[in-house]
């Protein structure tokens, strides 16, 4: 059966969405150093997941709406009656992972605006020495990532089987945040309107370099949860390998998942070096170059990482059979 395009296109809207929401508070968490926290960079991770927060609420919304069209076969949202709405609300284990999500993304919200309001007050000094307010953001950010696992195949189990499931997909699915987050805030940082000097650079150089950690256990993570996905999806069967079939579509998302793993190779053990050296030597020119192939790499990582999670958005509304 072929997925409906429109729920696909918000379910990978939502992935998209909410991995930032996530994974920009969760890298300057741990890529920033305290003073770091409260400078202009963590404020512009913190601005955008705000805003991917808000558009995630908005998101949540459509989706749940498109749900009630789908399963009623309305021919338009306009005929799309309250008491479904209700109904998969409080009657169904999608409507209370769509409530948790809603709840998590206000509390951002709410925790991101009053945190740019202590900011304009001078009063986060000592807020961001604790480190409280990415931990905060993040923690809400993860829980509203997590819920996307009931919209998955792991909801369609019973008993164990069921949870471990649901706990591999939630695993999976904060590793690749946390990925596309780290992503999304080297782009911030190598953007061409802004390239970094002095500070800037030694801070775009030690967080590419520090994150080498980070993103092996990133991988190491998405390997392990996505071959226990695997088998609980499918099996010891082989699937199906025509070009629009699950079997298909996952072959797809496995060799895009090696090609950016082999760009993030390149950028740890080639670019990375090269940036550093600029970083230290202060030389303008070898900087620059160093920053324009860094810039290309991750925006070719970040585009193929987009086909991922469509193939993942796809591959959620397919049956292997």
């Amino acid at each position: 059966m072929q997925p409906q395009w429109l729920a696909a296109g918000l379910r990978l809207a939502l992935y998209l969405d909410l991995a930032l929401v996530f994974g920009l508070p969760l890298f300057c968490l741990y890529a920033l150093q305290r003073d770091e926290l409260c400078g202009r960079f963590a404020r512009r991770c913190r601005a955008l997941a705000l805003g991917g927060a808000g558009a995630g609420i908005a998101l949540s919304l459509l989706a749940l709406v498109e749900m009630a069209r789908s399963m009623t076969g309305a021919s338009d949202y306009a005929a799309v009656q309250s008491h479904v709405l209700a109904m998969i609300v409080t009657g169904t284990d999608f409507g209370v992972a769509w409530c948790v999500r809603v709840a998590a993304l206000l509390l951002f919200v709410l925790a991101g605006i009053n945190l740019r309001r202590l900011h304009r007050l001078h009063r986060l000094h000592r807020l961001h020495r604790l480190r409280a307010p990415s931990a905060v953001l993040a923690a809400f950010g993860g829980v509203a990532l997590a819920t996307l696992a009931w919209g998955g195949h792991g909801a369609m189990h019973d008993g164990a089987v069921r949870y471990l499931h649901l706990a591999s997909d939630v695993i999976h699915l904060l590793a690749a945040g946390a990925w596309v987050g780290a992503l999304a805030a080297f782009l911030l940082q190598a953007w061409p309107g802004s390239t970094p000097h002095g500070a800037a650079l030694a801070l775009l150089s030690r967080s590419a370099n520090g994150f080498a950690r980070i993103g092996t256990r990133i991988v190491a993570l998405l390997v392990v949860t996505g071959v226990l996905n695997y088998w609980l999806i499918v099996g010891p069967a082989m699937p199906e390998f025509t070009p629009m079939s699950y079997g298909g579509l996952l072959a797809a998302k496995l060799a895009l998942f090696a090609t950016m793993l082999g760009l993030a190779a390149a950028n740890r053990f080639a670019l990375a070096p090269r940036l550093a050296a600029a970083a230290r030597t202060g030389a303008p020119a070898p900087a620059l170059r160093a920053i324009q192939a860094l810039r290309r790499s991750l925006l070719l990582e970040a585009g193929i990482a987009a086909l991922v999670l469509a193939l993942v958005a796809v591959l959620g509304m397919l049956s292997p059979a």
